[in-house]
């Protein structure tokens, strides 16, 4: 798969994008702002940390209503571990986006990444603020995609197009992701922006589908961070009529928003801090499909496994064992193995002549690796990382 360069450039009616420097980060944009035109249906799935930043406790206390007016997004600092001093900054940040788009101040989302437990520079962030408001337009996706990024090599985007009730409707999604990823949420900031009408119910359950079959199936290092959220916002400006729950309309608009976000997702992976590889791991014939995704996760998250693939060896009987390590019912003895396409073992014994070949296949970029549990029709798939010394390198001096 070749990396983007540089954003997609798109237009969404009824959105408005900026992304300016601030100087929160030592380079580069670090203020996104998304002005919607009118409230728009809002939805979103944030993380399931324990210790949320709080701009998550904020957020997610605003998306109750079901709409949204703005996004405000900075990068450089998490707001997290912040205390009231973090509460308030989210608060008046927001609010300063309120007085300057004329709109009610719990209508303004927030998100924030960046180091954890560093207090905000608040005259910064503020005059961030003020800058992207200035900076809006309906051709400034690129930019907003752009400033949302932190240890990213490149900004990731993806667009989807469709009809929807005979109308042409755009799906277009921005997100931010290298390290610190995890499934159940990841270092993931995600905003996907549609003209589609969509209710409320339809647009949370578009978006839990979504994110169920994207970033809850990717891993780099296994750590879920403080800030993770994606957000759908819905601006209705399409003119189609509002989907209704369970329609034809419905499972196509979830099908392109899925197919966007796993888009962003596997680039997520491939930019993993320091990562070379990006892996399918797939595991089928587990009890059921809960056994088959745990099972696929162990291996996904095996740093036993992660070094076996940045070092290309196809050693499968590794990969079994992180299967089995997750407690997952499994006989070895009935276990095939599939590396990137080349069978090297067939029911727990190796093919003679099969690591040559396989090991080749891992050489490359991309590559699969399928286990054949043979104890049901379960069914399960994480995308994953290699392990590198360029990402211990990274993580070893993070904060300094």
């Amino acid at each position: 798969m070749k990396l983007p360069r540089r954003a997609h450039r798109v237009r969404v009616p009824g959105f408005r994008f900026a992304g300016v420097r601030a100087g929160l980060k030592t380079r580069g944009r670090d203020v996104a702002l998304i002005a919607c035109e009118r409230p728009v249906t809002a939805a979103g799935v944030l993380t399931t940390n324990r210790a949320p930043a709080a701009p998550v406790v904020l957020t997610r206390a605003r998306l109750a209503t079901g709409r949204a007016a703005a996004v405000l997004v900075n990068a450089g600092n998490a707001n997290a571990c912040t205390g009231r001093a973090g509460q308030r900054t989210a608060e008046s940040s927001t609010a300063l986006v309120a007085e300057l788009l004329a709109v009610p101040p719990a209508s303004v989302l927030v998100c924030s990444t960046g180091r954890i437990g560093v207090p905000v520079p608040d005259d910064l962030l503020q005059g961030g603020v003020r800058a992207a408001a200035r900076a809006l337009r309906p051709d400034g996706f690129g930019d907003a995609a752009e400033a949302i990024c932190t240890t990213d090599a490149f900004p990731k985007t993806a667009v989807r197009r469709l009809r929807l009730g005979g109308k042409p409707v755009t799906i277009a999604v921005l997100g931010k992701g290298a390290g610190m990823i995890s499934p159940n949420m990841a270092t993931l900031l995600v905003f996907a922006c549609t003209d589609a009408r969509l209710s409320p119910a339809v647009a949370r359950r578009a978006l839990a589908a979504g994110v169920d079959g994207s970033f809850n199936r990717i891993t780099v290092d296994g750590d879920m961070s403080t800030n993770d959220s994606v957000l759908l916002l819905a601006s209705g400006a399409a003119g189609n009529a509002a989907v209704r729950a369970g329609s034809p309309d419905h499972r196509r608009f979830e099908q392109a928003l899925t197919a966007a976000l796993a888009e962003v997702a596997r680039l997520v992976v491939l930019d993993g801090e320091g990562a070379r590889k990006c892996v399918q791991v797939t595991v089928e014939g587990a009890r059921d499909d809960d056994a088959a995704q745990c099972a696929a996760r162990g291996v996904a998250e095996s740093m036993l496994c992660k070094a076996a693939f940045a070092g290309a060896d196809p050693n499968w009987g590794r990969f079994v064992c992180a299967a089995g390590a997750t407690g997952v019912t499994l006989d070895a003895g009935r276990v095939d193995v599939v590396i990137g396409g080349v069978p090297v073992a067939r029911a727990g014994r190796p093919i003679p002549g099969a690591l040559r070949r396989a090991k080749a296949r891992m050489q490359q970029r991309e590559f699969t690796v399928l286990l054949r549990l043979r104890q049901g029709t379960g069914r399960g798939w994480m995308w994953t990382s290699d392990l590198t010394v360029e990402y211990v390198h990274f993580n070893a001096a993070y904060t300094t």
